[in-house]
């Protein structure tokens, strides 16, 4: 598990893990109600960290999610992709109203998580950015039909990585080390209506101006990404972008 929360948290390490996790919730009922295949979904097994980025253990995405959980210092690996077509538009998606976590947002491309399998995990900096960069291609299929012939492992560029703490209502919320890909591709979408409702590529100025429209919703990481380095970064994707790759320290965001 993880972290120092806030100022009146004990850090969670590998060595209160096994004390803190009796105290976990895991009851059924916060699913009841939710659509049937993202209630499945809620059953792969994330990689849990301490606030370094080490694994120390897993738990279900949805152990992972709620709010209850997360309060106890639960933390996990994740992934946020950004791809932008040979025009340097950004696209986007709007998550699907099924979505347990933020249904109905716009954000980057392709947010989820690696799993606690051999090739998506890694105790290591450079095993874990491979082990990412499997998982997002995996999930741009699952999610956006985007096959991997298309996005290439060696094409995806890994920034950096965020820790960040975000609700999403009452009951579930996201709490991540984050790690930030660009990727450069023109690619086919067949979205999964079960994923994504909508998809558009922007320009820059286009979603300042979007955010500036209280009509559209965006997820709160795609918001602290984009406050922070989006911008700087977009304007470097054809010239100088190495200059911001492979950043070893964590950019806490809480």
């Amino acid at each position: 598990m993880s972290t120092t929360i806030t100022e009146t948290r004990t850090a969670v390490t590998a060595e209160t893990i096994l004390r803190l996790f009796p105290d976990i919730d895991s009851s059924g009922d916060a699913l009841e109600g939710h659509d049937e295949e993202q209630i499945r979904l809620m059953d792969e097994v994330c990689i849990v960290t301490d606030e370094d980025d080490m694994p120390i253990g897993t738990a279900s995405k949805k152990l992972c999610h709620l709010m209850t959980n997360i309060d106890k210092g639960l933390l996990h690996r994740a992934f946020s992709v950004f791809l932008f077509n040979d025009r340097n538009e950004l696209l986007l998606q709007q998550r699907a109203s099924e979505k347990i976590t933020f249904p109905d947002m716009w954000t980057n491309t392709c947010c989820s998580h690696p799993l606690s399998v051999s090739t998506e995990t890694g105790s290591n900096l450079p095993d874990s950015i491979l082990g990412v960069k499997n998982a997002a291609r995996r999930k741009l299929d699952h999610e956006l039909g985007i096959k991997p012939e298309q996005v290439p492992i060696d094409d995806f560029h890994f920034l950096t990585r965020i820790h960040y703490k975000a609700p999403s209502d009452g009951k579930w919320g996201e709490h991540e080390i984050d790690y930030i890909l660009f990727i450069k591709a023109n690619v086919d979408l067949e979205p999964s209506p079960n994923e994504v409702q909508a998809t558009q590529y922007v320009t820059a100025e286009k979603l300042k101006q979007q955010f500036e429209d209280p009509n559209l919703k965006f997820t709160p990481w795609f918001k602290l990404i984009c406050n922070s380095m989006l911008f700087e970064w977009w304007d470097h994707l054809d010239s100088g972008l190495e200059k911001y790759e492979n950043e070893q320290q964590i950019r806490r965001m809480l």
